[in-house]
């Protein structure tokens, strides 16, 4: 016998009473935030009016045809998109959104008009995730990868870093701007042992060529060791590095390189600054005898051409095309190697360090947001990648997540990695 619902049963057993008119229900009306948010599912599918969901300024930078490719990719890896999993509004006008597919999430940050009709002009992918991934699947898709990938998770342990999952960890590869987390260990070390302090000021040296502000800014402006840290860990200043590089001095910064444990210093010594690679990567004839070197007469090399590196003009367009020599210009490292050096910057960084690593951690807010600290310190050229995340699980254990991605023949997909790396961050997470 089927059981009588308990509304159903209570109205029964109830005296009977004169039926009153129901109260209507007034539902507040969507936000224009949760408006364009609930209409992110239906945009993923391939839907939206692509002229009326996005402002002009986003339009200019972005095409129709652009956004169908992007769209149709994130269908083909999770399935259709179902639902809006979770939302983190920011502000009035920005939210870190959580979207589920069949198959997975995509985390997206979207911004929106503060004026009606709150038309979207900022929609940034962050992160993707498999539903139930693991380090097997991450690995897996590392190792699919064209080109040489090395990545490594590891637990930092009294003993050192152990490895939860390593790929191709212990080749050394070019690392791009990474090498300036050598630097800034320098630098730290400088500062603990009282030769420096953060505050002292020093001349802004010769430009250097992007990424970065500084070398926008009047050549010798005066400026403390904090902010060409600063500056060099958050936007990757290349103008700021350099200053503070010759500041520190090379010979420490060679010194430093063994000190945080990278296993084969010799291949990436001496520590070239940003000016000097691309001089010579500009250079047929310095590119050469850089490539045919062995460490003395690399060093012997840099001294001899000292003036002619110091003034040779930069064109930031030489970045724009195929690989220029990655694999004999550059700063060089392993997945272990980088470990170390995070971990090397855990205990011996003090707080201003440890702020500068947290300015931009490398993932969208909303997973930062799901660490007690995250740092970061990537780099990348044509052909190159490397990223480096230095974690504190909420529950008080560190982790490093440290991998590099390159190409000879082709530029690599910055955005496929960070999409992969951002997976093994969040599987760190919980």
């Amino acid at each position: 016998m089927r059981a009588r619902p308990l509304a159903l049963l209570a109205l029964a057993q109830a005296p009977l009473a004169q039926a009153q008119a129901p109260v209507p229900v007034v539902k507040a009306p969507a936000t224009p935030l949760q408006t364009r948010v609930d209409a992110l599912v239906g945009l993923f599918a391939g839907g939206g009016d692509f002229q009326a969901d996005f402002a002009d300024r986003f339009r200019a930078a972005i095409s129709p045809e652009q956004m169908a490719v992007v769209t149709a990719k994130l269908r083909d890896q999770f399935g259709k998109p179902i639902a809006i999993e979770r939302v983190q509004a920011t502000g009035a006008w920005l939210a870190d959104v959580v979207i589920g597919f069949d198959h997975g999430t995509a985390s997206v940050t979207l911004q929106i008009e503060p004026t009606a009709p709150h038309r979207i002009i900022g929609l940034r992918i962050t992160g993707t995730q498999y539903r139930n991934d693991t380090f097997e699947h991450v690995a897996a898709d590392l190792r699919a990868l064209p080109g040489s990938v090395g990545f490594g998770v590891y637990a930092l342990e009294p003993r050192g870093p152990r490895p939860v999952i390593e790929v191709n960890a212990a080749a050394v590869a070019p690392i791009g701007s990474s090498f300036k987390l050598w630097v800034l260990a320098e630098a730290v070390r400088q500062v603990r042992t009282g030769m420096r302090r953060w505050s002292d000021v020093v001349a802004l040296g010769p430009r250097s060529l992007p990424s970065g502000q500084m070398q926008a800014w009047p050549a010798g402006a005066p400026v403390t060791l904090q902010t060409l840290a600063t500056m060099m860990v958050s936007i990757s200043d290349n103008t700021a590095t350099d200053t503070l590089m010759t500041t520190l001095a090379r010979a420490r910064v060679d010194a430093m390189v063994a000190t945080v444990g990278v296993a084969d210093p010799a291949r990436t010594l001496p520590v070239l600054t940003t000016r000097e690679a691309a001089a010579i990567k500009a250079d047929p004839a310095l590119l050469t005898a850089w490539t045919r070197s062995n460490l003395s007469s690399r060093r012997a090399l840099l001294l001899v051409n000292r003036a002619k590196l110091a003034s040779a003009r930069l064109d930031v367009a030489m970045f724009d095309g195929a690989p220029i020599a990655p694999d004999g210009v550059e700063w060089f490292a392993s997945p272990r190697d980088m470990a170390r050096t995070l971990d090397w910057l855990r205990l011996h960084g003090d707080d201003a360090a440890q702020a500068m690593l947290a300015i931009n951690p490398g993932i969208a807010p909303g997973s930062a947001r799901a660490f007690g600290y995250a740092g970061y310190k990537g780099g990348s050229e044509p052909g190159v990648i490397a990223m480096n995340h230095l974690l504190n699980t909420r529950d008080g254990r560190w982790f490093a997540v440290t991998g590099n991605w390159h190409r000879t023949d082709a530029a690599v997909d910055d955005t496929a990695f960070a999409a992969i790396t951002a997976r093994a961050v969040a599987l760190v997470a919980r």
